[in-house]
């Protein structure tokens, strides 16, 4: 499956984060747990290579927890400060503490030259990863813009979360070219991708054909598949026979049921389930 997209505007956010970077002590980047290898751009790396870094594992909850750790350890194999995180408030709170000890030096460095200031923390990541969310949390109310879609934050906005912490919430950054067709259709999976630039049929048959290989049990009874060896196209007719998305005439509504299944695994109603898993005892990693 073929998908390209790369705005305009994300070229822009680019070249804004680029001329940032020298402002900030620290960058937050933020990856999917259900996908840590394809949610990270590799644009990025080069670009925050000489910065002091933080990793989070978002949407852990939505993740399975076995695969998270393996991942946690795969990352601080690489010298990464990394740690797993959902929304919730112990998790921020985890998150502020990690962010803070991996800026340590530099405020000791600060403090030794007789300069007192706020550390100023820079957050990217891919569209729709959970950056404006995570500052909301940090914060303790809505202070950027969030929806379940990619492309709503389109600007760099600093936003003080606490008396001795700036944030710097970022546009979602992906690359020119999604290379890879299969990392590109997983993306396109978890919303990072806006829906209207690919074929959504194929891409809801094809997480049906991977969620079917995962979790085939809990699949098959969340979205009532009758034929477990049903493939492509068919397994979306599956889905409209056995939810009831039928429109006048009996005919299928396939919009329907393309719409629920992104809708339903994204929000987590399938289980647990993560995509990717590091290789064991190797530097590099792999997608199931």
């Amino acid at each position: 499956m073929q998908i390209q997209w790369y705005p305009g505007h994300m070229a822009k956010a680019k070249r804004l984060l680029s001329a940032q970077l020298s402002n900030v002590d620290i960058v937050v980047e933020l990856c999917d747990a259900r996908l840590p290898l394809s949610s990270r751009n590799p644009d990025l790396e080069a670009l925050i290579l000489h910065k002091r870094r933080v990793l989070l594992l978002c949407k852990a909850d939505l993740a399975q927890p076995e695969i998270t750790q393996k991942w946690l350890s795969h990352f601080r194999r690489q010298g990464l400060d990394v740690m797993a995180y959902d929304k919730s408030p112990r998790k921020t709170k985890e998150a502020r503490e990690l962010i803070s000890t991996a800026a340590r030096d530099v405020l000791e460095r600060n403090q030794r030259r007789g300069i007192r200031k706020v550390l100023r923390a820079m957050v990217v990541g891919v569209p729709n990863v959970g950056k404006s969310t995570f500052i909301n949390r940090l914060y303790g109310s809505a202070v950027t813009r969030t929806a379940d879609r990619p492309g709503v934050t389109r600007s760099n906005q600093w936003v003080k979360v606490s008396r001795d912490l700036e944030i710097m919430d970022t546009p979602g950054l992906l690359w020119p070219k999604l290379n890879d067709p299969l990392a590109a259709t997983r993306l396109a999976y978890i919303g990072t991708i806006r829906d209207a630039v690919y074929d959504q049929y194929e891409l809801c048959y094809r997480l049906l054909e991977d969620l079917l290989r995962l979790a085939p049990q809990s699949t098959m009874e969340r979205f009532r598949i009758a034929n477990a060896d049903a493939r492509g196209y068919e397994l979306v007719c599956e889905v409209c026979r056995g939810r009831g998305f039928l429109m006048r005439g009996g005919e299928y509504d396939l919009d329907r049921a393309c719409s629920v299944v992104l809708d339903e695994f994204r929000e987590g109603k399938v289980g647990k389930l993560t995509l990717e898993t590091p290789q064991e005892g190797d530097a590099n990693a792999q997608a199931f």
